[in-house]
């Protein structure tokens, strides 16, 4: 009997939390729109006794900024764009590597080495700058503003972080479809007389689900720790809101993401740690929902665990050393 991965309880608390986070996003615009709470100060008999940022209270679990805003709230406004945005990129990635994956492997073997050798070369190339480079003029607000709308500014930089990534992406997709292809299963097919776009549909893009389910939970979080990184550089998704007046406020996000709300707060990292730390809680906390997603769909699938699977893969070479050098230490002993 085939197991349902909604059984999964790994699955099924990281789909949870992230759904929860979407639909709260989704519902809190609908009802509220961009309004957030605020709260300039708290008094006692008459007395103030702590000014924003206001450390984080039973009212307000995460505190609130220096201009007295609720960071929670500012949270669940971000949510939908981050999660989502950052989910469009990791699937568009996935699902243009595929078809360029499928002919790397399939049509291309014999140009492989020189395909692959100018496709590593990606790997030397710090993506985040490269990003950073190419989304200043769209996403860093000019001094007359903008020219583009935030849907365009949106589709720009999803189209540029997906296509940066593909390259790579195509190159391991087409050494998974070269190494399908010697397998025996694929080899009787064709001695069975398939042709070979039935041993695509059939054969090759079945054997590699589990494989591509993981490359779109693995591009989502590297997509997340890209927005964290051009955060940090003062580029937020959507565009970053300048201000040119003589004595000029920082650069703020203009939707709330996650990612501008680290930009535009880590100064207070000293002073109110609360406030940067509160985006880079959720980031985190999504990370590990996804990470959790990635562990129940493996075992329900496959009935084992990917990343113990993993763990032990990164230890297995540190054990084989040391075995061999006991080995060549007995031997020493045993020749004196």
């Amino acid at each position: 009997m085939k197991k349902s991965v909604w059984r999964n309880p790994f699955f099924l608390i990281g789909f949870t939390f992230i759904a929860v986070m979407i639909v709260s996003s989704i519902v809190y615009s609908m009802v509220w729109g961009n309004e957030v709470r605020r709260l300039y100060f708290i008094s006692v008999e008459g007395s103030v006794v702590e000014s924003s940022p206001i450390s984080p209270k039973w009212l307000f679990p995460f505190g609130t900024d220096a201009q007295g805003l609720d960071m929670f709230g500012k949270i669940i406004i971000g949510a939908k764009y981050t999660v989502l945005t950052a989910f469009v990129i990791a699937f568009l990635r996935v699902f243009l590597a595929i078809p360029l994956g499928l002919i790397l492997g399939t049509y291309l073997m014999r140009y492989k080495k020189y395909i692959n050798g100018w496709i590593d070369s990606f790997h030397y190339i710090p993506l985040t700058i490269l990003a950073y480079f190419l989304l200043f003029p769209v996403l860093w607000e000019p001094f007359d503003g903008f020219s583009t709308s935030i849907v365009e500014r949106f589709v720009i930089e999803i189209l540029i972080l997906t296509l940066l990534i593909v390259p790579i992406l195509s190159a391991l997709l087409g050494n998974e479809v070269s190494l399908l292809y010697k397998q025996e299963f694929i080899m009787s097919a064709k001695t069975l007389g398939a042709g070979r776009w039935r041993i695509i549909f059939k054969h090759i893009l079945p054997s590699m689900k589990e494989k591509l389910v993981l490359l779109i939970g693995q591009q989502f979080m590297q997509t997340l720790i890209i927005f964290i990184h051009l955060g940090l550089l003062t580029l937020f998704l959507g565009g970053t809101d300048v201000d040119y007046q003589l004595v000029p406020d920082p650069p703020r996000s203009i939707t709330y993401e996650w990612s501008g709300l680290i930009g535009d707060s880590f100064r207070y990292l000293q002073g109110a740690p609360w406030i940067p730390l509160t985006p880079i809680l959720f980031f985190s906390a999504t990370m590990l929902s996804v990470s959790l997603m990635i562990e129940g769909y493996v075992q329900t699938t496959s009935g084992r665990s990917h990343y113990r699977e993993k763990f032990k893969a990164a230890y297995r070479p540190v054990k084989e050393e040391k075995a061999r050098q006991l080995d060549k230490s007995d031997f020493q002993k045993m020749n004196m």
